[in-house]
C-alpha cells in the first residue's frame, strides 16, 4: 500500500510538472514546443497510472494489460497519423 508520503510527493512532482509545462508554453522553442510538452505530459500521465492507478503495485497481470492497452493506443495513433500525414491539400 502506498503511504500518504509518496502521494504527497507524487502530487508536488505533478504540480512542478505543471509549472514547467506552463513555462515552456511561454518560451518560443520552435519545432520542439509539441515534443517537450508531450514529454511532459507523458511523465504525468506516467505519474498518474503508477502511483493513483495503483498499476505499480498491482498484479502482472494486471501490468500487462495495461502495457497491452497503450501498445493499442500506439498503434491507432500511428495508423491515423499515418492516414492524415499522406494527405495532400
Amino acid at each position: 500500500m502506498n503511504s500518504i508520503k509518496s502521494y504527497v510527493q507524487v502530487t508536488a512532482a505533478l504540480f512542478v510538472l505543471l509549472v514547467l509545462t506552463v513555462g515552456a508554453a511561454y518560451v518560443n522553442l520552435g519545432p520542439f514546443n509539441t515534443p517537450v510538452a508531450m514529454l511532459i505530459s507523458l511523465i504525468k500521465a506516467a505519474l498518474i497510472i503508477l502511483f493513483f492507478m495503483h498499476v505499480r503495485r498491482a498484479d502482472p497481470l494486471i501490468q500487462l494489460f495495461v502495457v497491452a492497452g497503450f501498445f493499442w493506443l500506439g498503434i491507432m495513433l500511428t495508423l491515423t497519423l499515418s492516414d492524415f500525414l499522406t494527405r495532400h491539400p
